[in-house]
């Protein structure tokens, strides 16, 4: 048996010449419609891994027909302070997403627990996506505490889950 290395493993490839579909379809122009999109949620909290896996979705999964879901969980919604500043959030990031993708925007304040307050929102709108991010918490402390994302990947049966890995991971994973 002779030990090959990986330099020196030459691949040969061919192109394959694929026979033509016929004339190459047209765009249709926008009108004045909305087409039907997909639902997508996004799971929000204040923190800045939450705004990356925003910034990342709008970049990477929306299109232009589709409608994103923002929910935030509180433990509770008569705290006016924190129902003030999620609500200037949302309104915040709607314009963001109208002025980037061009996409409808709803929003929605849940109370009770993340995890769980996620999948069952999930499970009323029956995504395309769940997208969130991770609090950036050290693998001990998240044993301990629990994960909101790790619950969402295990429990979140409606929809594919998508983590996106907090703002240490750098920009490149946005652009």
């Amino acid at each position: 048996m002779e030990i090959v290395s990986e330099e020196e493993v030459v691949l040969q490839w061919s192109e394959i010449k694929l026979p033509s579909l016929g004339a190459e379809p047209e765009l249709e122009r926008e009108t004045g419609e909305r087409r039907r999109g997909r639902d997508i949620l996004i799971a929000i909290d204040h923190g800045p891994n939450s705004k990356h896996a925003f910034d990342w979705a709008i970049v990477h999964l929306c299109r232009l027909a589709d409608t994103i879901h923002l929910v935030h969980a509180v433990s509770n919604l008569k705290n006016e302070i924190v129902y003030v500043a999620t609500q200037t959030l949302m309104e915040k990031l709607a314009v963001e997403a109208m002025e980037v993708a061009m996409v409808e925007t709803k929003a929605r304040i849940v109370e009770g627990d993340a995890g769980k307050a996620i999948c069952k929102e999930a499970e009323r709108l029956k995504p395309a996506a769940v997208v969130l991010g991770t609090r950036g918490r050290s693998l001990l402390r998240s044993v301990v505490q629990g994960s909101v994302s790790e619950h969402c990947f295990h429990h979140c049966k409606s929809a594919p889950v998508i983590i996106v890995p907090g703002k240490e991971a750098g920009e490149e994973s946005v652009i």
